[in-house]
């Protein structure tokens, strides 16, 4: 796709493997370009359905972005669970919206004096009063939850994960700040693997989510789990070996 799409590449068509997307400054620029893109289709004998098309449309949900004539946004859904989070109601739903916020703790500056007042509501002997500095600092909270940044190619990406019996949370940063979010359940069967096992599955998760992103890039994964460092060991001296054997 990228090789017959060449000329156009970053003129008017971005592609990521059978997706195509084509960008004009004005209805009769778009025209041409939709005739070029899709006679360049047909001269390679190259087929799309039309019900997976969309045409002459002003924004689009795109590699988990909003495109638009305003510019590149952050896709609502990405953050929809912070930013639908009600106001806690007591001392459990206060636990709950604080462990979530705090799984991204080192990616939140000041966090904890931004937690503090909700905190403070969480200890032994003090009343539950939801007061108006508990509503700003909550608020602030999920603002600075949902601000992400706008991926960059080139650059190095860097993934932390963690992996749990009730399911899995990764999250990818880049230049110290929040690219994307993500979390799953975990399937029945996997309730039954064993810790390194599921930290494993996330980091498959997390690679396979954000390809798109990562594919061609320099990117680090960071593990809280130190037995998967001997995993790692492991494979390389594997690895060594086979070459001091001759064997690819």
């Amino acid at each position: 796709m990228n090789r017959i799409y060449r000329p156009y590449l970053d003129h008017f068509v971005v592609v990521f493997v059978d997706d195509i997307l084509i960008y004009s400054k004005s209805l009769e620029e778009h025209g041409h370009h939709l005739h070029l893109a899709i006679q360049t289709l047909r001269e390679h004998q190259l087929y799309a359905k039309l019900e997976k098309c969309d045409f002459w449309i002003q924004e689009i949900q795109f590699l988990g972005h909003m495109v638009s004539k305003e510019g590149i946004s952050v896709d609502p859904t990405k953050v929809e669970v912070v930013t639908k989070w009600e106001i806690p109601k007591n001392v459990f739903e206060v636990h709950s919206f604080l462990g979530l916020a705090g799984y991204y703790r080192r990616f939140v500056e000041k966090f904890s004096r931004i937690a503090c007042p909700m905190t403070r509501l969480t200890r032994e002997g003090v009343n539950f009063d939801w007061n108006d500095k508990c509503e700003e600092y909550f608020q602030e909270l999920k603002r600075r939850l949902t601000m992400l940044i706008t991926p960059i190619s080139g650059e190095r990406y860097t993934i932390y994960y963690d992996a749990l019996r009730n399911g899995l949370g990764c999250v990818l940063m880049l230049r110290g700040r929040v690219v994307a979010y993500s979390s799953k359940q975990l399937k029945n069967h996997e309730h039954n693997y064993p810790t390194h096992d599921l930290e494993l599955v996330a980091i498959v998760f997390a690679l396979k989510l954000w390809r798109h992103y990562l594919y061609g890039e320099n990117f680090e994964v960071f593990s809280d789990h130190k037995s998967l460092k001997y995993i790692f060991l492991s494979k390389r001296s594997e690895c060594k070996a086979n070459e001091m054997d001759g064997n690819p």
